[in-house]
């Protein structure tokens, strides 16, 4: 066995038994041991891996440890699930927005009939009651802000704060604006495309690597073969003779992103 592949596999193995261990990170317990079990796919690859890491222990390491994060959180699977998520939070803006716009409304006409109509209801009507009424049980807020804001608003009288309509509009016209967008560039990367698909996988490892590539992390110009990727990414993602992708649909793959990035 070549160095490098023994090291690599070493790596996984700890990787094992410190999850187990420790009872966290199950699903890339699994992953390692996926790799493990293929290592015969992975000669070549680890060959690579070992050369371009510069037979460094830690850049070898950093590399596993962002293939276990990316086939566990940015697997086909989950990007599919985070489509759906991106797509749910944005619904729910919507909806916020509409139901905040609502809302503003019948505040306005609250007010009116409280002005005009000779009846009125034991309502708040200014924004520090319902600040303190929301914050109740709120220890820090009873102990730090709620006597400084009591004072604040005994300095300014009510045409000096918003009126609860005002806050129900600004949130309403806040949640129409809105847009999901991803917390990270993995995320980004995986949920680019329209549809789900292997590519979201890759997508989001291509962008971990290249985060990486900085000289300390990974070395400089760290570049893996696209045949490297492929076998990597099958393993990692458990993919059979029928699914599995070669170094093609890797080459097709880099050259799409670097269109992209030109744009």
């Amino acid at each position: 066995m070549e160095a490098g592949q023994k090291i690599f596999e070493d790596i996984l193995e700890a990787h094992i038994s410190s999850n187990i261990e420790s009872s966290i990170l199950p699903t890339e317990t699994t992953i390692c041991r996926r790799l493990l079990d293929r290592r015969a796919e992975l000669g070549d690859a680890c060959k690579d891996l070992w050369v371009k890491s510069e037979q460094s222990q830690f850049h070898l390491s950093v590399f596993i440890d962002g293939l276990l994060g990316i086939a566990a959180e940015w697997n086909p699977q989950k990007m599919a699930e985070a489509r759906m998520q991106r797509d749910r939070l944005d619904q729910v803006n919507d909806r916020i927005s509409e139901i905040a716009f609502e809302l503003a409304e019948l505040l306005r006409e609250r007010s009116t009939l409280h002005d005009h109509s000779g009846f009125s209801s034991d309502t708040y009507y200014h924004v520090v009651d319902v600040i303190n009424e929301a914050a109740q049980t709120n220890y820090r807020f009873n102990s730090f802000v709620q006597e400084p804001l009591a004072q604040i608003r005994g300095q300014f009288d009510f045409k000096y704060w918003p009126t609860l309509p005002d806050i129900a509009a600004t949130i309403a016209v806040d949640a129409a604006e809105a847009r999901a967008t991803a917390h990270n560039a993995m995320t980004a990367a995986g949920t680019a495309s329209s549809r789900p698909s292997l590519t979201d996988f890759f997508r989001a490892w291509l962008e971990l690597i290249e985060d990486n590539v900085d000289g300390r992390l990974l070395p400089c110009g760290f570049k893996l073969t696209d045949a490297s990727l492929a076998s990597l990414g099958n393993c990692a993602l458990d993919l059979g003779p029928d699914k599995a992708v070669g170094a093609d649909y890797v080459k097709r793959l880099r050259q799409r992103v670097r269109n992209n990035e030109k744009r």
